[in-house]
């Protein structure tokens, strides 16, 4: 599942790099440069979110889903999606919820101010709920009925926050691995990269952890 706003350039990218026996599916968050167009021509379903905000697209993906277990990834290029397999492992030796600790290929490829607002919200979650976890990630992967179970209501940046504050309170076992991250396809642009992004991202965290 690929949550994707405005990121048609960094689509074929993620969409060719897709494990096989995996389904991907896109979700379209109000794009106006034809992501929807290029992610149906590289053999992605699509489903269209109108609402804004990350957490609404990732809703409307999981409920769209119609595999047992659903994964999540950014369209922009930054992550590998061959990732996935070993977050889809760790559901199989028995976690509840497999997410990913983004680890830079170079320098400069996470922000500092980004990079604090996750660990310090990952500390947060982990003395308040016991979770071994250092970083909010966007990679994820997650039995798909027991993920609606959890009614997660934020539909904005919170949505990871959420998530995993409501895991840690249902007793689910949490399970985090590396992952690379990279920069961004050429061209590609997110609002959650820049400060203002990670400003808003961070009030949306702290929203959520309330």
């Amino acid at each position: 599942m690929i949550p994707c706003r405005d990121e048609a350039g960094a689509l074929p990218g993620v969409l060719a790099r897709i494990p096989e026996g995996y389904r991907a599916l896109v979700v379209d968050n109000g794009s106006t440069d034809g992501t929807a167009d290029v992610a149906r021509a590289h053999g992605a379903d699509v489903v269209h979110q109108p609402i804004p905000g990350y957490g609404s697209a990732v809703d409307a993906g999981v409920r769209a889903a119609r595999s047992g277990i659903v994964c999540t990834i950014d369209g922009d290029g930054s992550m590998e999606p061959t990732d996935l397999i070993e977050l889809v492992a760790l559901l199989s030796d028995g976690a509840d919820l497999a997410v990913g600790r983004r680890r830079p290929v170079e320098r400069g490829v996470w922000p500092l101010h980004s990079q604090l607002g996750s660990r310090a919200a990952a500390r947060r979650l982990s003395r308040r709920h016991g979770l071994d976890i250092h970083d909010i990630g966007p990679m994820r992967a997650a039995r798909r009925e027991r993920l609606l179970e959890l009614k997660i209501s934020d539909m904005r940046f919170g949505y990871p926050v959420e998530l995993l504050a409501l895991a840690g309170a249902a007793g689910w076992k949490v399970a985090e691995t590396d992952v690379a991250y990279s920069p961004r396809t050429a061209g590609e642009s997110k609002v959650s990269g820049s400060l203002v992004g990670s400003l808003r991202a961070a009030r949306d965290f702290l929203g959520a952890l309330r």
